[in-house]
């Protein structure tokens, strides 16, 4: 276990990092360190060699670990520490923090930087530190210049962040990232590495960490309930298991001196239900492949044209097949699939539909989905969503789209509005293209009949999708808000969707989709039915021609009174 401190010092500030971070406190104006607090500093001074420390959001972390460093080199000005964040400027932040609290703080005065040494906000000494190649605080961003440092002590704090572990991709870099910390740490028995953070998606890489020799231990905002207490895997912060012993229901603010039951249902609400769960909970059991259903490996991904499709395609299973160079922002080990065989052959679609689910609230889009059929598969050729509701940009745009594709149908969500957006929208498109305009209602529970739908058409690989939807899908979000960007994306809401109600937290794009696949399902199931006759028709007719060949000859193997179709 870690104890920098020599208990034998006689003074109460170097040896408990707890009566540090109180006089801190103090001089920055706050109120005493909450125990949760406490506790989370208790785990800095005392944890194992290599630790991950994930508490809720606004727990404050990030201050906490600031005075750390400062406590640190208190007792061994000698030490370097390199400072990791997502980006340059947040770890630059963490390092000038450190650095003016030298400059304010009275008895943290003789640490302040000599002429000769190094004082910025990217990399500092403190002034009894000897020569060395390395700064006392160092900070840098994880995809900046790592290699070539060298620390005592690494913290990684909040390397993992939306804009970096998004996608497969971005999680399988940040993962190979965070491995050079291995080559920077120092030998000897101070060396610690240290990860603060707060998951950001349910693949975090926090839950990697455990099988590369760390430990973790985890601060959620509330007590978890019974049934949830087994996803966190024993790594419940023993200050929690102690509450629980004490008594504490589940659901009891674990800080209320900081964040009482009103403030955290407000922020439930704001966050929504995953939301609060990977930012306040900390749980990232919602990764269960059961409670997902959808699949991106079920679809079939190929550049789709917007006039014809193959005869005939089959899904394949095999790595040739695996797609690598698309945003995934699926599942870890959930991959998009190429066809394994596309007939040469090439015909005209069966039909073309444009489903439009209407923005209903503020935060909404308009989603659309362009499908197509053809011999029993649903083609997804496009499909997006657009900021705005009854807007002229809005219509004329879906108006165009249609005429683009040569639908033979719109199809249009009439919850909202009572028909209104239809109405708006038949003249606007009757002056680019003419085709029917439809309205379809739905009064049962929406994730599950969007489940209900996708999942078999989707298990029997049934959809295809097109290649470039993916990376548009993706692009689509770039100027929204980092953290609600995903929110927004077709695929993240196909990959992220329950059959709780209310799991995402918007779907706009998803219906849309779901729409067209729903009004294609019927075709499917006839086409495949007629399928099978055609087939059992063919089979009759190969057993009547050989009958007539070997019983009559050949010049009677195709006798008139034969069926035709």
């Amino acid at each position: 276990m870690f104890n920098i401190a020599d208990p034998g010092t006689g003074n109460p500030i170097k040896d408990d990092f707890r009566n540090f971070l109180y006089v801190i406190w103090k001089h920055l104006g706050l109120p005493n360190p909450t125990p949760v607090q406490y506790d989370f500093a208790y785990n800095l001074q005392h944890g194992n060699l290599r630790q991950v420390l994930e508490a809720y959001r606004g727990a404050g972390k990030s201050w906490i670990t600031s005075a750390f460093v400062l406590w640190l080199l208190l007792n061994d000005p000698d030490l370097s520490v390199l400072v990791v964040s997502a980006s340059k400027g947040r770890s630059d932040d963490f390092t000038t923090f450190t650095l003016r609290l030298i400059l304010e703080v009275p008895m943290l005065q003789h640490l302040i930087p000599k002429r000769n040494q190094r004082q910025s906000k990217v990399s500092f000494d403190v002034g009894p530190s000897s020569a060395k190649h390395a700064p006392s605080v160092k900070s840098v961003g994880i995809t900046g210049q790592l290699a070539g440092s060298r620390a005592d002590v690494i913290i990684a704090d909040d390397v993992e962040v939306p804009n970096n572990s998004l996608t497969q991709t971005m999680r399988d870099k940040l993962s190979e990232a965070i491995k050079e910390f291995d080559a920077i740490l120092k030998p000897g028995d101070q060396s610690r590495i240290f990860y603060l953070g707060t998951p950001q998606t349910e693949m975090s890489i926090y839950n990697l960490l455990p099988e590369r020799g760390y430990s973790v231990k985890v601060w959620p905002a509330r007590v978890p309930t019974e049934d949830k207490l087994d996803k966190y895997e024993g790594r419940l912060a023993e200050f929690i298991y102690k509450m629980i012993e004490d008594g504490a229901e589940a659901g009891t603010p674990v800080d209320p001196l900081r964040f009482d039951d009103l403030d955290l249902m407000a922020r439930e609400a704001s966050y929504g239900r995953s939301g609060f769960a990977l930012q306040f909970m900390l749980d990232t059991s919602l990764s269960d492949a059961e409670r997902y259903p959808l699949k991106l490996s079920d679809l079939i991904i190929m550049d789709v044209d917007t006039d014809t499709a193959p005869t005939n395609l089959v899904w394949g299973s095999g790595k040739d097949q695996v797609i690598e160079d698309l945003p995934n922002v699926g599942f870890t080990g959930d991959r998009f699939h190429s066809p394994i065989f596309i007939s040469e052959s090439w015909t005209p679609y069966d039909g073309a539909l444009l489903t439009i689910d209407p923005s209903g609230r503020g935060g909404d889009e308009t989603g659309y989905a362009i499908t197509k059929m053809l011999h029993g598969r649903i083609y997804l050729v496009e499909a997006g969503g657009l900021r705005g509701g009854y807007d002229k940009t809005t219509l004329q745009t879906l108006a165009n789209i249609a005429a683009k594709h040569k639908v033979n149908e719109v199809l249009i969500e009439s919850n909202f509005g009572d028909g209104m957006f239809s109405e708006l929208f038949r003249p606007v498109l009757k002056k680019v293209w003419s085709c029917t305009v439809d309205e379809v209602r739905h009064h049962t529970m929406k994730e599950a009949r969007i489940i209900d739908t996708l999942e078999p058409v989707m298990n029997q690989h049934k959809l295809v999708v097109n290649r470039s939807l993916i990376s548009e899908d993706y692009q689509s979000t770039a100027d929204y808000a980092t953290e609600r960007a995903a929110h927004y994306q077709l695929l993240h809401q196909l990959t992220r969707i329950t059959n709780e109600r209310g799991a995402l937290v918007h779907d706009d794009r998803l219906e849309a989709v779901y729409m067209g696949v729903a009004y294609w399902v019927e075709r499917v199931g006839v086409d495949e039915e007629q399928l099978k006759e055609d087939f059992k028709e063919q089979e009759l007719m190969a057993e009547l021609e050989k009958f007539m060949e070997n019983n009559l000859g050949a010049a009677h193997s195709e006798p008139s009174w034969v069926p035709r179709h």
